[in-house]
């Protein structure tokens, strides 16, 4: 039953809300809340990828700022001038969204920097550099400065809505039916078209640059804002002159924020930084240590922050990972390799003659990195990648596959594919969707890929600083249907660090390999020795095995076990 001031006639002269501000505001909602979604990835976004803990930051973000931003919508209320707040909120929303990424990374690396500047100045010597007390403190607060941005934006973000309700409202002399609903159907199609926008296009593009082309729509909304309804808000002249400063500051970051950025972000690193490359998927960064004496330089690759391999010592690395897998297969004609987009594993594969290399990778824009180089990149560092791999990602006898190796390895079994050999080269189980490739169901799938008499290795992160990670990533093949060894060696940028082998019949790799005096390929650093003592463990390592689960799809055991070892070991890098 309808109320009598429902049906009730309009008074004569009575405003009517226009439908073109009706569509102005309705559209300056849905660009707002697309803004304020793009914020929340960039943020998140940023903390993970500097910082290492995506999947945390992520949540930690939204979480924070969707409280944030029902905080925001109640202190709404004390604002006495819808039109004024609201031209002054969208000034600080782009002031704020378009600087926080450039503040954050100059205190986390003035944070790291301070330090040394100290020793330096003190004559310190390199071990003796003060990290506690104050510097300890600001290097802690500074990692969570993302999160004090998120909480300041959702802060504002919140009181767009009720201020837009407001403003809709006062230029209507009667009660707006659905006024709230009509504004958030805008407020969720605009967060929608924001995410897709982040989704196809900004996850590509340098985060600073992205960060002021975002607060540039929320400059835009207040510049309209401005023009519409400049006799309805105070100080507008004032409001004017802050919103074509803003410009020129927006202007300015566009052109030079991404270099700024990436200056403070390289102070994070020991070695000096040549190239940094924001990828679809990852955040590449490459150093370089200068040695002389007629030394080659030291160049090392980073992927959000964390070391994937230094120039100094990959070989022991990946002479580990590729040599005992082929040597215990009794062919090398066909081999798969997952992940090792660098192309470092693949060089190893070569020097047994195989006849095919299917090698898959998700980051078609780091493969290319190693296999073609980059305009970007400085001439000695393209050359080096090229030395590193021995140009083996050219070489024609590599088929590359660009997918995601869970759903890739499916359309490798529709093809009927069969590997002598499979090497899986990934990163550790850091991320959810990291897990699903250590699960059980995906060690099924590998075994319907490799061949009776072949032999599988898996990198299984460090036996000594991830015993349970470890551990459950050899149980986990193991439920899958293979026969499993693991074993270890010292990397010394890495520090120890483990494999795991296996085969389907006969005898397991171990025992294969035990017979071993001679390797069947001309290799100047490993020996049958070292490869036969890296199956010794401590007497005691495997005493609490019986307790370690194995990965199955969906459990993410194995991301809880690597989580917590790694937070047990902070000041331990990553791979």
């Amino acid at each position: 039953m309808q109320s009598p001031t429902e049906n009730a006639p309009t008074p004569v002269g009575a405003k009517k809300l226009s439908w073109f501000d009706d569509i102005l505001l309705l559209g300056i909602m849905a660009v707002l809340a697309g803004c304020g979604l793009i914020y929340e990835y960039l943020l998140s976004h940023y903390a993970g990828r500097v910082l290492g803990a995506l999947e945390a930051a992520i949540y930690t973000m939204i979480g924070l700022m969707i409280v944030s931003m029902g905080v925001g919508a109640f202190a709404a209320r004390k604002i006495r001038c819808a039109y004024t707040g609201f031209a002054v909120l969208e000034l600080c929303v782009a002031l704020c969204g378009a600087l926080a990424i450039l503040i954050t990374a100059a205190v986390i690396g003035f944070g790291q920097q301070l330090p040394i500047i100290i020793a330096n100045t003190l004559g310190l010597p390199p071990d003796q550099l003060p990290q506690g007390g104050a510097i300890g403190w600001l290097q802690k607060l500074s990692e969570h400065l993302p999160y004090f941005w998120g909480v300041l934006l959702g802060l504002m973000i919140g009181m767009e809505i009720p201020l837009i309700a407001r403003v809709r409202q006062s230029l209507c002399d009667e009660h707006l039916m659905h006024n709230a609903g009509t504004i958030y159907g805008a407020d969720y199609i605009g967060a929608g078209i924001g995410a897709a926008i982040w989704v196809s296009f900004m996850l590509a593009i340098d985060i600073q640059l992205a960060a002021a082309l975002t607060a540039s729509f929320n400059l835009l909304a207040g510049f309209i804002f401005i023009w519409r309804f400049w006799s309805k808000i105070r100080y507008v002249r004032l409001l004017l002159v802050g919103h074509l400063f803003a410009t020129g500051l927006l202007l300015l970051l566009a052109w030079h924020g991404p270099n700024w950025e990436q200056d403070f972000n390289n102070l994070l690193y020991k070695d000096k930084v040549v190239y940094a490359k924001a990828t679809r998927f990852q955040q590449l960064t490459f150093t370089e240590r200068l040695r002389g004496n007629d030394l080659s330089p030291v160049y090392s690759l980073y992927i959000n922050g964390r070391l994937q391999f230094s120039s100094q010592d990959e070989h022991i690395y990946h002479s580990f990972l590729v040599h005992p897998t082929l040597e215990a297969s009794a062919r090398h004609d066909k081999v798969l390799i997952i992940g090792g987009g660098d192309g470092l594993g693949l060089r190893q594969v070569f020097k047994w003659q195989p006849k095919h290399v299917t090698l898959m990778d998700l980051d078609k824009d780091l493969v290319n990195l190693f296999k073609d180089g980059s305009d970007a990149m400085p001439a000695r560092l393209n050359l080096a990648l090229k030395q590193l791999n021995a140009d083996a990602l050219n070489d024609p006898r590599v088929e590359l596959l660009f997918d995601d190796a869970f759903n890739g390895t499916d359309k490798l079994i529709q093809r009927g594919e069969k590997y002598d050999v499979i090497i899986v080269d990934l990163p550790d189980p850091s991320h959810p969707d990291l897990n699903k490739l250590y699960s059980d169901l995906f060690y099924r799938k590998l075994k319907e890929l490799l061949s009776a008499d072949g032999a599988l290795t898996v990198q299984s992160t460090s036996p000594y600083h991830a015993p349970k990670a470890f551990i459950s990533v050899g149980k986990t093949l193991a439920s899958a249907g293979f026969k499993v060894n693991q074993y270890h060696h010292n990397v010394p940028s890495f520090g120890e660090w483990g494999w795991s082998i296996a085969t389907l019949q006969g005898k397991d790799a171990q025992a294969r390999l035990a017979g071993l005096n001679k390797l069947s390929i001309d290799e100047a650093w490993l020996t049958p020795g070292m490869i036969k003592g890296a199956f010794e463990f401590p007497g005691n390592y495997y005493h609490d095995a019986s307790q370690v689960k194995i990965n199955a799809i969906g459990s993410m055991q194995l991301y809880q076990y690597h989580q917590q070892a790694w937070l047990e070991n902070e000041n331990v890098s990553l791979f």
